[in-house]
């Protein structure tokens, strides 16, 4: 616009494909994905198009879900969780080229604490991301990491109290 006039766009929840008994809290942007039965997305949440998000599987809020993830049954998607589908390949935004984005996948059972940054990667079933992590790998192996970027604490050190 050239009148100095902002050009505003609303917050929505438009063409999403629900489960019984989803709960959105408002106000999210949840636009052209699937969240199946008892899912729960809070406030200031962001889900783009094209994400799936399973059963059980409860997002906190002011967590950011690009294109091209998948969550599974049961998670945990702590406040403040990003996920990233551009690693910048080219040297800098892909600019809208969906050829440079990557997929993320994240198995059944996998919590993920507060404010971590998930990458495009591969996590399996049964797994904890702890607070503030940066997931940069595939987690293959059920258990607990921690840190950036993110790697398995001992088994020892997930089981303290």
């Amino acid at each position: 616009m050239t009148d100095g006039s902002p050009m505003l766009w609303k917050v929505q929840v438009r063409d999403v494909v629900c489960g019984a008994r989803v709960k959105i809290v408002e106000p999210a942007n949840v636009y052209e994905c699937e969240l199946a039965d008892d899912c729960f997305v809070g406030p200031f949440v962001e889900i783009q198009k094209g994400v799936k998000i399973g059963p059980r599987t409860k997002i906190q809020s002011h967590s950011f879900i690009c294109e091209l993830v998948e969550i599974g049954e049961d998670c945990f998607i702590g406040h403040g969780v990003v996920f990233v589908n551009d690693l910048f390949s080219g040297g800098g935004p892909a600019r809208g080229n969906r050829e440079l984005w990557k997929e993320t996948r994240i198995g059944n059972r996998v919590s993920i604490g507060s404010n971590a940054t998930v990458l495009p990667v591969q996590i399996c079933d049964d797994v904890v991301i702890g607070a503030g992590a940066v997931v940069t790998r595939d987690i293959t192996i059920s258990g607990t990491y921690a840190g950036n970027p993110a790697r398995p604490l001992p088994r020892s050190a997930s089981n303290e109290t």
